[in-house]
């Protein structure tokens, strides 16, 4: 089987990461690698990779990489780089995952038709599940692309997220060039039109969890207006470095 490099870009994430590796420490069948690629982290972030790789006898497969430039495209590019794996994944670090993931990840690029996927978006707290949000997040990944690109969604665009979870093959995502280092947000986006160009894009029928740390932030009501107003502008062209003025950074 093709072995996953897991990707995790950080910028002060001390607060969930450390439940993030841990889960994947019991992945079954486990990850090839684990990268921890932090854009310069002024908390603890950089230390808990070390505490659970020590407790759990993973110190030659998780890593801790410094990118000397922050920003996802940068940070995930950087991962990239240093991989082994021939499948690369890329994970936020709030998010958390099946414990077959890799083998599902195996399974869907089995097929040499598809390109690259993701999976379902549930996003939750210890507190609630936004179930609201987290049926839109499934619907744009078919809606997206069939009302911006409907010669691309005939052709298998699907328009995936940084918390689905994307995966594809190393070899593709070096073909296209990577994530776009100019772009501040919707990166994973212009990845997903790059890749269509190799192969279907897949929205694979399993559950992961991420944080509603943004909407809790925010409020739902300016939630909701900021991630669709920032979709339909960048469906309709406007520049992700324009719109990432109203997109702050949440921790």
């Amino acid at each position: 089987m093709n072995r996953v490099s897991i990707i995790i870009p950080t910028l002060n994430e001390a607060t969930c990461l450390e439940r993030t590796l841990r889960q994947l420490s019991i992945l079954n069948p486990p990850a090839w690698e684990v990268l921890v690629v932090d854009g310069g982290s002024q908390d603890e972030t950089v230390a808990i990779p070390y505490g659970i790789a020590a407790l759990h006898a993973l110190d030659s497969k998780t890593r801790v990489i410094s990118s000397t430039t922050p920003g996802r495209s940068v940070q995930m590019n950087l991962g990239a780089e240093v991989a082994t794996g021939e499948i690369l994944c890329f994970l936020h670090a709030d998010t958390l995952v099946p414990g077959d993931i890799v083998a599902v990840i195996q399974q869907t690029l089995s097929d040499a038709k598809i390109a690259g996927g993701g999976f379902i978006s549930l996003m939750a707290s210890s507190q609630k599940t936004r179930w609201g949000f987290s049926l839109h997040n499934y619907l744009k990944t078919y809606y997206a692309p069939l009302l911006f690109r409907p010669h691309l969604f005939f052709k298998g665009l699907r328009l995936l997220f940084g918390d689905q979870v994307i995966f594809c093959r190393r070899t593709d995502f070096w073909e296209c060039a990577g994530f776009d280092p100019a772009l501040p947000i919707m990166e994973e986006a212009d990845l997903c039109l790059k890749l269509v160009e190799m192969g279907k894009i897949k929205l694979v029928n399993r559950v992961v969890e991420s944080s509603d740390r943004r909407v809790a932030a925010w409020g739902e009501f300016k939630a909701i207006a900021i991630y669709v107003t920032i979709g339909f502008l960048w469906g309709f062209g406007v520049s992700a470095r324009y719109l990432k003025q109203f997109y702050e950074d949440i921790r």
